[in-house]
């Protein structure tokens, strides 16, 4: 038995953190595996917001929970997609989600569906903002996991500026794994950031 993959990983940790009734963010959209594996994790009492950037991400996650809920229409949280960039999550989401929000999955790079604009990638300026908030929204013991591409173009520049964010996290705050393989450095990774509990 192998290694898990790192989106895998990403959501075995997730899973950990992010039981029926709870609140969960995906911060960056794509084409929706993350937020629907969210949404089915949170349940029916739970709740689950989604940001991109672009028309076309969102249109897909939406047709992907569609169908999710045509086959099972009591399984999935309720999800809020919205076409802005995650820096905005903060003010985006309801002031009572403030310091309870289970799990935030960063999935970073570009849309990955076929006819997608590749040009068009996350940026390391509004992806630390949206680490802040995400942080900010966290409950204690709650998570956030990101997964890194260094292996294309701008994609090292932004896993450099996370993990060097992640790194300089307090112990007090935060703890912080990393998770990958070492002999393909362009390889996809993770960054997980796991918020202390207080007392």
């Amino acid at each position: 038995m192998g290694f898990l993959s790192v989106l895998s990983f990403a959501h075995k940790l997730t899973a950990e953190r992010l039981s029926s009734g709870g609140r969960a963010i995906d911060a960056t959209v794509g084409t929706g595996a993350d937020t629907l594996f969210l949404a089915k994790a949170a349940g029916p009492r739970g709740g689950v917001y989604g940001f991109d950037i672009q028309p076309q991400a969102l249109a897909l996650a939406g047709e992907r929970l569609r169908l999710a809920r045509e086959e099972a229409p009591a399984a999935l949280a309720p999800v809020t997609l919205l076409q802005q960039s995650h820096a905005a999550m903060a003010e985006a989401v309801p002031p009572a989600w403030r310091g309870t929000v289970a799990a935030v999955m960063f999935n970073l790079g570009y849309l990955p569906a076929g006819d997608a604009d590749k040009t068009i990638i996350t940026e390391p300026q509004s992806t630390l903002a949206a680490l802040e908030a995400a942080l900010l929204l966290l409950r204690p013991g709650g998570i956030i996991t990101a997964v890194l591409y260094p292996g294309h173009e701008g994609g090292g520049r932004e896993a450099a500026a996370v993990e060097a964010w992640a790194a300089g996290l307090a112990q007090q705050d935060a703890q912080t794994i990393v998770y990958r393989q070492l002999q393909r450095e362009s390889a996809p990774y993770v960054v997980a950031v796991e918020k202390r509990q207080r007392g």
